[in-house]
């Protein structure tokens, strides 16, 4: 397969450190599927969350360099899991697109000709366009949960940078678990915010916000709650002692990664898909 007929994926700070298990398991899925896995060469941080809201060059040049060598390497498609990552980088390749006096801003940072890769996908058009119709006629082992697919602010908004049509009530994620064998449930917080970024300077808000997640999904009957974003997964996992000592509820809803949904229908074990890795022990 030649270079720009693949996708390359930038996995992004996240995916390499504290959320390395999103990685772990979209490696293990494709692995199991054997779709090829190319990493984009030499990546940097792309400046989600602090960059583009207290350097303006730096949140130029950062995503800039990262499209750059992404059609350096001769990718025309980029993959970008984490949701906050995905954001950052549509928004700058648009702007690098309409924009001259953006482009020639990144030309003269980097110094270096600006060129991007035609598409940028985010994990759920990635799964529904190519990893989906692999299953077709495997045997799986149904996830037979009640599930509460979790979109959070970044993977669908905003209206122009995220090509999803439905903002408020996203379909995608439920529609991969239904296939899987589970039962996603309507629920009302589907798409608010978790307290994304605040998740280290201030868990008071994290807690206050995460926890109206946290007992909806609960109200409505889900075993589970499904996420396609490292921050997301953080708050919602990683910070529950805060979120039970704000609410006054204890809570024992796993979070998983759609990956790793995926990964666990196809049989693949669950260190393999980083499941140990959760403070919330999987139980699923």
């Amino acid at each position: 397969m030649s270079k720009n007929m693949s996708v390359a994926v930038y996995p992004g700070c996240s995916l390499n450190g504290s959320s390395r298990e999103y990685m772990e398991s979209l490696r293990a899925v494709l692995n199991a599927l054997e779709i090829p896995v190319n990493e984009v060469d030499d990546w940097n941080c792309c400046g989600a969350s602090a960059a583009h809201n207290i350097d303006q060059d730096m949140a130029v040049a950062l995503p800039s360099r990262i499209l750059a060598q992404t059609a350096k390497d001769g990718y025309s498609n980029l993959l970008v899991p984490c949701a906050a990552c995905y954001n950052r980088l549509k928004h700058v390749q648009q702007e690098i697109k309409t924009s001259p006096e953006i482009r020639q801003k990144a030309s003269v940072l980097l110094n270096q000709e600006i060129n991007t890769p035609d598409t940028i996908v985010n994990i759920l058009e990635y799964l529904q366009s190519t990893v989906m119709p692999r299953l077709e006629g495997k045997t799986l082992k149904p996830v037979s949960k009640k599930v509460a697919c979790y979109y959070g602010c970044l993977l669908v908004r905003p209206k122009g940078i995220s090509d999803e049509k439905q903002i408020e009530d996203p379909q995608g994620m439920d529609q991969i678990m239904a296939s899987l064998g589970a039962e996603p449930v309507s629920w009302a917080f589907k798409t608010e915010c978790c307290g994304a970024g605040f998740s280290v300077s201030n868990t008071t808000t994290v807690a206050r916000l995460s926890s109206e997640i946290l007992i909806d999904a609960a109200d409505r009957g889900a075993e589970a709650i499904i996420v396609a974003c490292p921050m997301c997964h953080s708050n919602l996992d990683m910070r529950r002692r805060e979120i039970e000592k704000y609410s006054g509820r204890k809570f024992d809803i796993p979070v998983l990664y759609i990956t790793q949904a995926i990964g666990l229908a196809l049989g693949i074990p669950a260190k393999k898909l980083g499941l140990q890795r959760h403070f919330v022990p999987v139980k699923i």
